[in-house]
């Protein structure tokens, strides 16, 4: 590993790099970053303080107010931030122009630094070259995509505390027991002869346990974890012109979706997002289920099918209306047997049945249909009745009991597989030891597992894997 950092550093790192590390457009401020060995020196080069200072000479974590100049062309007046390495985000001489929004103005201070010397950095090379230099493991590394990303409150407090290191320190605690111990066995193996034990069996199968416990405990927080970070998605499904755009439209509190009263007048899915307690779901409307021989709708009522495979959970409106003043025995029936349909070709998926136009009702026909379908919620998607009840019933699907104490969260695909492989060496390893397999194949699981272990914390890595995680990021980060 060492190795493979000093050639990565040796390629990229004698370059001084630069990039627009604010979004790109006009606005009010933009920010420009420059890092490498020579960033302040050629940031001089172009920089005349107001105040005559020679920033090569300044103090570190300091602001500078003055002028980019073309030689005698002022292009604008900017605040420049001195970062020297190592006490900067990448580790080495990092300098921040903050200058004014206009896109002319970023481009010439950005072409003037490309005169001078600097290139144009690669997507994610700021990060990449801190994590390079030890300012953050590449699980850190990763996070800080995450948090860029994040887009409501749950999303952005699990970037958080990975980035702070959190999953990382826990990952790192366990393999270095398990290194601790896999060097007593390696050292039982240059003294096979001899038939000495350096390590504990004892103490060993009580940590191989316990490293079971946690990996087991990290691997279930994914189910919850990828589905915080990417959006929970439920379909909201039933028969045409149930009302399933108009609860569409409630619950995101604006007209999303057209709402008729002709039959089947969604064809497709209509997707959107809203933030529920700090948690983003993502909410389908499909295309209303019946028999029909209109080409068009039965693919959208086929597409139905397929969100509804996709979906976490499932809100199904009945086509219940009352009329006069009973409700039909007959109709309760068929939406009961829809609704078994359901559950059985969809059996672990969370299912509301949600019963419309709730305002219609009268308290009998309330208590009636009730008594009928128990589980059955009675909103009105028009007048916005029952909407937040709704909405407090989707949050009780979601575990998030290990976000608020601040537990270790998963989000991450390539540290899943990673959990996954791992567990599986580790239970290797405790059946090697309860069968009394020999030190040397034991050693082979135990290198395995570290090895999965340190592809999470980049202790283990190549530059294959380096390009993808990084070619995610944005230019300027």
């Amino acid at each position: 590993m060492q190795t493979l950092r000093l050639i990565t550093q040796l390629m990229i790192q004698n370059d001084t790099i630069v990039a627009l590390a604010s979004p790109s457009g006009a606005g009010a401020i933009a920010v420009i970053r420059v890092s490498g060995n020579d960033a302040i020196v050629v940031s001089n080069s172009i920089f005349n303080s107001v105040s005559g200072k020679d920033i090569t000479k300044q103090k570190t974590h300091t602001l500078h107010l003055g002028h980019i100049v073309d030689g005698t062309k002022i292009i604008d007046q900017v605040l420049l931030s001195i970062f020297k390495g190592p006490n900067s985000y990448t580790g080495e001489n990092t300098i921040e122009i903050s200058c004014h929004g206009s896109t002319y103005i970023q481009q010439q201070i950005i072409q003037l630094l490309l005169r001078k010397g600097c290139r144009m950095a690669n997507a994610g090379e700021f990060t990449l070259r801190s994590f390079l230099n030890g300012k953050m493991d590449l699980s850190q590394a990763e996070a800080v995509a995450d948090l860029i990303s994040s887009d409501n409150e749950a999303s952005h407090q699990i970037a958080m505390q990975q980035m702070r290191g959190g999953f990382s320190n826990e990952i790192k605690e366990l393999r270095q027991e398990l290194l601790n111990f896999a060097s007593l066995i390696e050292l039982e193996l240059d003294f096979a002869e001899e038939d000495v034990a350096f390590a504990d069996r004892t103490q060993f199968r009580e940590l191989l346990n316990r490293i079971e416990f946690v990996l087991k405990r990290l691997i279930d927080s994914f189910a919850v974890g990828n589905v915080i970070k990417n959006g929970i998605p439920v379909a909201i499904v039933g028969e045409p012109n149930v009302g399933k755009s108009t609860l569409l439209n409630a619950l995101l509190n604006e007209e999303r979706a057209i709402v008729s009263e002709i039959a089947g007048t969604t064809r497709d899915t209509i997707e959107d997002e809203l933030v529920i307690g700090g948690i983003g779901f993502r909410f389908i409307d499909t295309a209303g289920i019946r028999e029909t021989a209109d080409v068009i709708e039965s693919l959208g009522i086929r597409k139905t099918f397929e969100k509804i495979e996709q979906a976490q959970v499932v809100l199904y409106l009945s086509p219940l209306t009352p009329k006069g003043g009973t409700l039909n025995s007959e109709n309760i029936r068929q939406v009961q047997v829809e609704i078994e349909k359901i559950k059985n070709q969809f059996p672990l998926k969370p299912l509301i049945i949600i019963g419309n136009k709730k305002d219609l009702y009268s308290e009998e026909q309330i208590r009636e249909l009730q008594s009928e379908i128990p589980t059955i919620l009675l909103i009105s998607a028009k007048e916005n009745i029952g909407v937040d009840e709704l909405k407090n019933q989707l949050l009780s699907f979601v575990n998030t009991g290990a976000l608020r104490n601040n537990e270790t969260i998963v989000t991450n695909t390539r540290h899943y597989d990673s959990l996954l492989k791992a567990l599986d060496e580790i239970q290797k390893v405790n059946y090697g030891l309860q069968t009394n397999i020999s030190s040397d194949l034991m050693a082979i699981d135990i290198r395995e597992a570290l090895y999965h272990f340190g592809m999470i914390t980049g202790e283990v890595t190549n530059d294959e894997l380096l390009g993808n995680i990084f070619a995610n990021f944005c230019i300027g980060k």
